[in-house]
């Protein structure tokens, strides 16, 4: 699958945003202009669920960031359905926003949003989920493909011969298979030499941390616990497998991959229960969503929406931000210096609210 060729840092985009945006702002206006520029852009935000962690941040964040700029969201949540998704964008729709930013539960059938939204003259972004099959505006997201690169690179590095289970995402989410596809390219010479043999290959149905307690419990089972790694989409999935390795009081002995840096799974991390996580700047990425809606509203470029990647319909133009890998090693230069998390919320051990 064609990729970005780079990653742009959120300072540069974020710049480059700001100006396109106040620039706009401080051209002149005619007396025919002056009833039009009083109204504020309007953002639908449709995001597929608030459940973890991080999508309570990206939808904080970008409501905060947009109201900054000047301009009001009307938030939607479908909470895993497909068609409430697809009925809460028409309603938004009706409602008469001004750019739809889409955060798909189902990457194939949310091409009927983009498909409504045009007809409406409305442009679509593709919120760190790709839209498929459709003529989206813009995917906004993080190099995925980089984020499996990361964790099965991790694991590797870790144990370069052993017994591999491996436990996806949601497989109606596009992202999941751009993680499977990074894994994999890491991991395919080592099956091929024979040193690791993946004993498992599951994915979990929305992302529920209980389908991962399930998979990890039947693969135990499977395989005597004699599983040596287990490499894990997301922090949520980890928690799941994790629970299943403390049953077995394998926990700290089999290297377990996450990402997110949810706080739980920071706090794993530093109590050696999960080995990494994937760091992605959910305060970034949510950003550049707020400045990106405003200016296709507006009818204008996107600075620096330079990458492609390929939806089954065309290329299309993308943003994608470099992700990080974080073990305990980093844990303070990434996380904690990005002000993520505190190293007090950390060294709690408190859940997260």
């Amino acid at each position: 699958m064609p990729r970005s060729t780079s990653c742009f840092t959120p300072r540069l985009l974020a710049a480059a945003c700001l100006l396109a945006i106040t620039a706009t702002a401080c051209q002149p206006k005619t007396a025919g202009d002056a009833g039009k520029s009083a109204k504020p852009i309007v953002i639908g935000l449709s995001l597929d669920t608030v459940r973890e962690e991080r999508w309570q941040r990206d939808r904080d964040e970008f409501v905060k960031h947009a109201k900054e700029l000047g301009a009001e969201v009307r938030v939607q949540v479908a909470n895993n359905d497909d068609a409430r998704q697809n009925a809460q964008c028409e309603n938004l729709l009706t409602q008469g926003v001004d750019v739809l930013v889409v955060a798909p539960h189902n990457s194939e059938s949310a091409a009927t949003i983009v498909q409504a939204a045009h007809k409406a003259g409305v442009p679509v972004v593709a919120y760190d989920r790709l839209i498929k099959n459709c003529d989206v505006d813009l995917y906004l997201s993080f190099d995925n493909v980089q984020v499996g690169r990361l964790q099965a690179g991790y694991a590797v590095k870790q144990v370069p011969k052993g017994r591999y289970q491996l436990i996806a995402g949601a497989p109606t989410d596009n992202n999941a298979h751009l993680f499977r596809q990074g894994q994999l390219e890491v991991l395919d010479p080592y099956v091929k030499r024979g040193d690791i043999t993946i004993v498992g290959d599951q994915w979990a149905t929305d992302w529920q941390p209980v389908e991962a307690l399930k998979i990890m419990e039947n693969a135990l089972t499977r395989n005597a616990n004699k599983i040596d790694a287990v490499v894990v989409s997301n922090d949520g999935l980890a928690g799941g497998a994790i629970q299943a390795l403390a049953e077995q009081k394998l926990t700290g002995k089999v290297v377990v991959t996450g990402q997110d840096a949810e706080l739980s799974a920071c706090q794993r991390v530093l109590a050696g229960t999960q080995s990494m996580t994937v760091y992605k700047s959910i305060r970034a990425l949510a950003r550049r969503g707020a400045e990106v809606a405003i200016l296709l509203a507006r009818k204008q470029p996107v600075p620096d929406a330079t990458g492609k990647i390929a939806n089954g319909f065309k290329d299309i133009p993308a943003i994608l931000i470099a992700p990080v890998a974080v073990d305990k090693a980093n844990m303070d230069s990434t996380v904690v210096a990005d002000g993520f998390h505190s190293a007090a919320e950390l060294a709690s051990g408190a859940p997260p609210k």
